[in-house]
């Protein structure tokens, strides 16, 4: 078969991809709500951020970091896109679509590379959005209380904005790997906040050998990219971020491993 036959066969899957997460409500209740908690986040760090600064000792005013402040929404957005990744594999594990899938577009790797690619362009565009959405509100807020605030031209800003947004559709992508292996959402759910949440706060725990895991572990290294301060122990936030990547990468590889070999 011609390439362009492949092309156009894999335009077609994620043309379908496409309209089944633009049709479920679900989808939409997902994004809803990753703004509203993220915005509502970004307002209560920021919100009574002129007393915590005028309290604030000499050092703490030196690490004073605007942007980190109103990039904090990430903590639990990370977790909301994750339902959304986890959800465009699990729901039609859920439903029995799969089966349905798997007739429409029997080579399954192609059908998974259209959910992967399909996910990744929302979370990728919804995290973007909501980082600069997130950091807009909290420096409109930081200004109103006369302390220090940042704009996107102020060094390492639009770096640290971005580099959230990809964080975010990182986590995306860890999710539908999680969700294609274990084919339920409370599973999936369940051992992403492990990931994000269990392990860095039992990280004292770890061998010495293994701790560090963390400079390329989510909500550790990899989420030192949002901030402008340069913080002593992840002097390079972007090498983080993309060991971060790598690890990602490695478990969707064996999502599609799982997804190619056993029953829908």
């Amino acid at each position: 078969m011609s390439r362009l036959a492949h092309r156009a066969r894999f335009g077609h899957a994620l043309h379908a991809e496409w309209v089944k997460l633009r049709s479920l409500r679900s989808t939409w209740y997902t994004l809803a709500c990753l703004f509203a908690v993220g915005l509502g986040i970004t307002g209560l760090a920021t919100g009574r951020a002129g007393e915590a600064y005028e309290s604030a000792s000499a050092a703490e005013r030196l690490a004073w970091d605007p942007t980190e402040r109103s990039l904090t929404a990430y903590l639990v957005a990370q977790l909301v896109i994750g339902v959304l990744g986890t959800l465009v594999v699990t729901s039609e594990y859920a439903t029995g679509l799969v089966r349905t899938s798997l007739a429409v577009t029997p080579r399954r790797n192609r059908l998974l590379a259209a959910k992967v690619v399909v996910a990744a362009g929302v979370a990728a565009v919804a995290g973007q959005a909501l980082m600069f959405a997130t950091f807009l509100l909290g420096q409109a807020l930081l200004a109103a209380q006369d302390v220090p605030h940042a704009s996107l031209d102020d060094p390492g800003v639009l770096s640290a904005v971005v580099g959230g947004g990809l964080y975010l559709a990182a986590i995306a992508l860890l999710a539908i790997g999680l969700g294609t292996i274990l084919r339920a959402t409370a599973g999936a759910l369940t051992t992403l906040v492990g990931i994000v949440f269990l392990v860095p706060a039992v990280a004292g725990l770890f061998p010495a050998w293994l701790r560090g895991l963390l400079d390329f572990w989510p909500t550790q290294g990899a989420a030192a990219v949002v901030a402008t301060v340069p913080n002593p122990a992840y002097p390079h936030p972007w090498l983080n971020l993309g060991g971060m990547c790598l690890g990602v990468t490695a478990v969707l590889v064996a999502a599609f491993v799982v997804f190619h070999r056993r029953d829908a």
